[in-house]
């Protein structure tokens, strides 16, 4: 029964692939061919492939293990990791089992971060479908594969071209598993720079994200940060309404911060709309189609919202974040988001100082949330990087709950006036 048990689990990933498939038809039209490849693919093997294996392995036997030298597991681990070539071992549903030093300073991130994570994170939303489906193909013994993917964020540059890799699937059997993994070689296609090795050890590592960052690097981040920290106090103290003092936060937020700036706002009866919406040049439909959400109908915002609860997602899988536009594509992978970040509109009950950072939960109904997002080819909004943002959250909360009393204090001495004169 063990086979049957495998069967009914590649079953259901089949199913999940599917899933996936359909959701990434939203794509453009230049980007949806390998979505549709696979997609075609897939139905052939729904129908030659799933049923006869069904009956095959109903009465098919457990298969029996070779033993192996105790020593040979040492020498090919200690190969793995010193191949020159980007190499990672991946499980049928692309989720990361080892990975070696050069694919670690590919994709930027360390192997034990990646260990038990999917490797689609770090590509491109138009080719994390095809992916899936080609891994998925390959560990059911159906062949190799090769196929050309993007980099969700460029490794060295930020030209677009830097982006793309040639990746060779095989697969891999190793002793004492039922299941087989998958090989996976990357190759940096032939116009990207230069290689993986050199660039590790150099000091120009895009931006300080492979190993640690140089001390001048960090603290001129440090006083960027305090800069934009003391920019949105300024526009805050010279707006002259609510309105005015959104604007201009998000102003001081939208590029040098993050690339896109989302802020939705709190009515007098209690419904979020959207008040704000800052996108990168040449995004101006899926602007459009962000400034045209309910706000009530994306997950993140009413996580700040209504429970207070600020949200850090790097590499988001889960393209339902952000929710769907009007025609139901995921505007997470419509907007490419790398990282993202949405933080409550809400003032501290105590003296300024005295409340949380990431993960504090505000005391009742924020005024509303700020959402921020970064896409392709910057770095991932990172933990400090959320302090200073909840920071500036709480000044922008102070300034709206300032131009909120304002408002009612005018409203009620209009009234008094009007009773007097009556």
């Amino acid at each position: 029964m063990t086979g049957v048990n495998e069967f009914g689990t590649e079953l259901a990933d089949f199913r999940r692939r599917v899933g996936e498939l359909k959701s990434a038809r939203a794509l453009p039209d230049t980007e949806s061919q390998s979505t549709l490849d696979a997609a075609l693919f897939e139905l052939q093997h729904a129908a030659d492939v799933l049923w006869p294996r069904y009956e095959e392995l109903i009465a098919a036997g457990r298969r029996g293990t070779d033993q192996t030298d105790g020593r040979e597991p040492q020498v090919l681990r200690a190969l793995f990791q010193r191949l020159p070539v980007p190499v990672v071992l991946l499980d049928r549903d692309a989720v990361v089992r080892r990975m070696n030093t050069a694919a670690s300073e590919l994709f930027g991130i360390g192997a034990g971060y990646a260990s038990g994570r999917s490797l689609t994170g770090s590509l491109a939303h138009s080719a994390r479908a095809a992916f899936r489906s080609q891994v998925a193909a390959v560990a059911r013994d159906e062949g190799s594969r090769s196929l050309r993917v993007h980099l969700l964020r460029p490794p060295y540059t930020e030209a677009p071209e830097s982006r793309e890799l040639r990746v060779t699937l095989s697969t891999l059997r190793t002793p004492g598993s039922q299941r087989g993994a998958v090989l996976a070689v990357f190759q940096l296609v032939a116009h990207t720079v230069p290689s993986v090795l050199s660039s590790g050890r150099s000091g120009h590592s895009g931006g300080g994200q492979t190993g640690p960052a140089p001390t001048l690097p960090e603290m001129t981040r440090h006083a960027e940060l305090l800069d934009l920290v003391d920019d949105m106090a300024a526009e805050l103290l010279v707006s002259a309404s609510a309105e005015e003092a959104v604007g201009r936060a998000a102003a001081v937020l939208h590029r040098r911060f993050a690339d896109w700036v989302v802020v939705d706002r709190r009515c007098v009866s209690g419904i979020l709309r959207r008040s704000e919406v800052l996108a990168p040049a040449g995004a101006e439909e899926i602007r459009e189609a962000v400034a045209a959400q309910n706000p009530a109908e994306v997950p993140v915002v009413i996580d700040a919202a209504e429970r207070g609860a600020e949200t850090l997602l790097v590499r988001p899988e889960d393209s339902e974040a952000l929710g769907r536009d009007a025609m139901g594509a995921p505007v997470l992978a419509r907007a490419e988001v790398s990282s993202l970040l949405c933080v409550p509109l809400v003032a501290p009950p105590g003296p300024p100082g005295r409340e949380g950072r990431t993960g504090r939960r505000a005391e009742g109904p924020a005024l509303g949330a700020l959402t921020l997002l970064r896409s392709g080819g910057r770095n991932a909004i990172g933990l400090a990087e959320a302090g200073v943002v909840d920071r500036m959250a709480r000044h922008l909360a102070l300034a709206l709950g300032r131009f909120e009393r304002a408002g009612t204090e005018t409203a009620e001495s209009v009234a008094e006036d009007a009773s007097e004169s009556a």
